[in-house]
This record gives structure tokens, sequence and C-alpha cells, in this order.
């Protein structure tokens, strides 16, 4: 798709939502996305466009998926305009403030917080599969053995090879580990259901105390623990031991569909599994697509990670990822 000029967009703006004529516009950096984000304000009101250039086939669903979810009470951002053949999408305005924001108030605070955002991705995980083809639904392709094994190759790749320089022989063996192929064939043999698949802090926005989603494109079947992996072992915000405890707790009460023992044995596999998957996208955006600041989580994530190893069920263990990762640096270099 033709990258559009500020100009280009406001008019397109205008035309579509003319209440805000006469807007300005004002660029929304937005993560590791390859889509461009815009607060377009004017005195009639705001919202936020999104330019969507089309390197992701994902991204072309987000306005079906936001329906599809709003229509369960999930809670994201209405679908106020969108131009397909331009790539545009003006969303609902939920605000300026992320849950990652709110990550050095009290406890107390962010607890009711977290609590909102739990109840939403409950709703979410308690749609059935079966809607999506009701409703002619594109979602991504679910969590299965290929995929789990997949993340587990980009952490090796982008993460233990270019981020450590770990050889590529080490690298295959840990592929071949029989216990890092169980977890993926674990993991895949479990019950799916609908999961956010990037539901960490920064895609969470706060309006009136109350949670709301964004960058759900990704939305595909798959295990909840593994969207609250994201959510309480995010490497971009640290929550004591208690805390997520306490946040775990909340979920199973709100969705007990098994034990808690085995609920949180679930949890820590898909702890380690996510954080292979973020490690490997650190090392991927910060050395191969220009965003070299992504380099600043690798150390919280892999500290997320030893801890992940250590609380995994006995028949669980990952020694080999484990002996590998225990004496990383945690201020990687290329080659070393």
């Amino acid at each position: 798709m033709t990258t559009l000029t500020n100009e280009q967009l406001l008019t397109h703006t205008a035309s579509r939502l003319p209440h805000l004529e006469g807007a300005l516009l004002a660029p929304i950096e937005k993560g590791g996305s390859a889509r461009r984000f815009h607060r377009v304000s004017a005195p009639g009101g705001s919202a936020i466009l999104v330019h969507d250039l089309g390197e992701r086939e994902e991204n072309r669903h987000y306005a079906s998926l936001a329906a599809f979810l709003a229509v369960h009470g999930v809670p994201v951002p209405s679908v106020l305009a969108a131009d397909h053949d331009l790539g545009l999408l003006w969303l609902e305005d939920l605000g300026e403030r992320d849950l990652w924001a709110s990550r050095n108030e009290s406890w107390e605070v962010r607890r009711l917080l977290y609590e909102s955002a739990l109840r939403g991705i409950a709703l979410l995980h308690g749609i059935p599969l079966s809607e999506s083809r009701r409703h002619d639904l594109t979602v991504q392709k679910e969590f299965d053995e290929s995929l789990y094994c997949w993340e587990q190759k980009y952490f090796a790749d982008h993460c233990l090879g270019d981020l450590f320089g770990v050889g590529e022989r080490v690298r295959g063996d840990l592929l071949q580990d029989p216990a890092m192929l169980r977890m993926a064939r674990g993991l895949a043999g479990r019950p799916r259901v609908f999961v956010h698949r990037d539901f960490q802090s920064q895609n969470i926005l706060v309006r009136n105390g109350e949670a709301g989603f964004i960058d759900f494109q990704g939305m595909r079947p798959g295990l909840a623990q593994y969207d609250l992996a994201s959510l309480l072992c995010d490497p971009y915000v640290t929550l004591t031991s208690g805390e997520r405890d306490h946040l775990l707790g909340f979920y199973h009460g709100l969705s007990p569909s098994s034990s808690r023992e085995e609920f949180d044995r679930f949890f820590w596999q898909c702890v380690a599994q996510r954080l292979m998957q973020a490690l490997g996208a650190y090392g991927n955006l910060s050395l191969n697509l220009g965003k070299p600041h992504f380099r600043a989580h690798v150390a919280p994530a892999l500290a997320n990670l030893r801890e992940a190893l250590t609380r995994l069920h006995p028949e669980d263990r990952l020694d080999e990822l484990s002996d590998l990762i225990k004496d990383l640096k945690t201020s990687p270099t290329p080659g070393s």
C-alpha cells in the first residue's frame, strides 16, 4: 500500500468523520508494530488513525475482529470508519494511558487495574471457538505443536544466536531436547480458547479505571495461560510473586476450568514459552528491524525466564535450557 502524507491522512479523515474536519495529527510511537498510528484531535473530538502499509496480513482483519469482540462484551475500541483499499482505520480514542504507565503506582491502585484487565480477557477466553465460523471471522493460525516449536526456534535464532552468539550446533541440540519437544507437544494437546496473543501492559489502555484492549489482530485459538503469562510475567513491568499469585487466583476464580494446581502447572510452561518468543522478538527487532531500544528488555525477560524455569513442575523441567541461559550476560553483545 502507498504511504500517505499527513495532509492526505487529514483529508481522508475529514471525508469519513466530518466532525474531525480541521483536526491536528500527532504521531504515536507504537512498540514493534509496522503500522503507523496517529491521534487525530479536533474541537469536535478525537480518534486514533491506523495506517497499515500492508506488511502483515493479519492487520487487515482488525476491524472485523473489533466488531466481533465488542459483540461479546470484550473491552475494545469501537471502529469509527475504515478504508481497506488505503489501509486506513479510524478507532475510538481510549486515551493515552496504558497499564504500563501505572507500573509505579501502589499495589492497591494496580490491583484494581489488573483485575479489570483479567475480567476483560476472561470474556475473550470464554467465547466459543465455533463463533468465529458462525461469523465467518478470519483468525490466525492456532497454537499447535508446530507454532510452539517455531517460537522456540525464533528464540534460538534471534536471541541465543544473534544477541549472544551461541553456536548453531548448541542451538540445534536445544531445539531437539526431548523436554522442549515434550512441552510443545503437551501445550498443543490442551483444550484451546481464543487468546489475544500479545496481552502485555502496553496493549492494555486504561480509561476511567477500566481496561481496554488493543493490538488483538493476532488473536487465535490457544491457551488462556499464554495470555496470563504475557501479562503477569511481562518484561516491561515487575510484579512481586505475591502480586502475581493473587492475580492468578483472581483469574482462576473467574474461570475455574481445572484445579488450581493443574492451572498453575500449565501457566509456568506458558511463561517459559512466551518469554522465549519475547526474547526472540527483542533480538529480531533490535538487530534486524532498526529498533535498538528493544535491547533494554532482554535483561528483565531473561530474569523472568530463569525464574519460570525454577517454577516448572519436576516432570516439566527444561534442564538443558536452564544450563544454557544461566551464564548469559544480561547486556548482550552481538557475536560475543
